[in-house]
């Protein structure tokens, strides 16, 4: 099996599994013109997102967590930490909790995240930590998280691809830790570089801190997201050319600081397949 990863622009990401039977992954999911205030550079994306399996949702910022889209997945279930997934539920959305269980996708085995079938899951899912306590909302829970997916078979050296959707995060020490949490190491990462606005906010990765984090985690491949899509009203060009910026500079901080990452930069709505 092979896995196609599609950028629709900020968080924004279609993870498909092909070549076996078919799994759909969308992460944090802004399908709309605009998030609120926020202005989306560009067109609303194409359906790629359609016929999703499951979502992962990385904490309920509006910019991440925006409810007329994620009302356009009406029963896909929604991965994320507990808090948010009741908090989900309360909108009438399929809010799961996870935790550090791997939650099954596709297959037989995957019966609302039990383990009631009897085939293995093409897909699993569990929660990774995420420091992005920056800007608390005081009507929506707070946790955030990131994920990590197994690609291809239930854990072990059978699995195909390991993905780490790394989420809004600073640096933490336990990132280190993430190939084992895995089950070796992490072939896909997408990586959060900038923001929607020239400056970015604690808890948060620039592309400097990115390429660092890329080279202590040992990931084989980077998708730089988070950048180049949102803006505030009247910022798109202020300073001029600052959207454009963050993708090229993590690139090129990989590649002083993390030599064995390659960098694969699209533009919203391009793919990059893992073979």
């Amino acid at each position: 099996m092979r896995l196609r990863v599609t950028w629709l622009g900020h968080s924004t990401v279609v993870l498909d599994v092909e070549g076996g039977p078919r799994v759909r992954l969308v992460t944090d999911p802004l399908l709309q013109r605009h998030a609120g205030l926020l202005r989306r550079r560009g067109e609303r994306p194409a359906p790629a997102w359609r016929d999703a399996d499951a979502v992962l949702l990385s904490h309920l910022h509006h910019d991440h967590a925006e409810l007329g889209s994620l009302r356009l997945l009406p029963q896909v279930p929604v991965l994320t930490a507990p808090a948010n997934a009741r908090w989900l539920r309360t909108k009438g959305l399929r809010g799961v909790g996870l935790g550090d269980a791997w939650y099954p996708v596709g297959g037989d085995a995957a019966v609302d995240g039990g383990a009631d079938g009897t085939g293995a899951p093409v897909a699993e899912v569990r929660l990774v930590h995420a420091v992005h306590g920056h800007r608390p909302m005081p009507h929506r829970p707070n946790a955030a998280n990131g994920h990590l997916v197994r690609v291809g078979a239930a854990g072990g050296s059978d699995v195909g691809t390991r993905v780490w959707v790394v989420g809004d995060t600073e640096h933490y020490p336990g990132m280190v830790h993430l190939p084992r949490l895995a089950d070796g190491p992490v072939d896909v990462a997408l990586v959060p570089v900038g923001g929607w606005g020239p400056r970015l906010s604690a808890g948060h990765l620039g592309p400097m801190q990115a390429a660092r984090v890329c080279a202590e985690v040992g990931v084989r491949v980077a998708v730089p997201v988070h950048w180049g899509t949102l803006h505030a009203p009247g910022g798109r060009h202020v300073p001029r050319g600052w959207m454009d910026h963050a993708g090229a500079a993590f690139e090129a901080a990989a590649q002083r600081h993390a030599p064995g990452t390659r960098v694969v930069v699209l533009r919203p709505g391009e793919s990059w397949s893992t073979a």
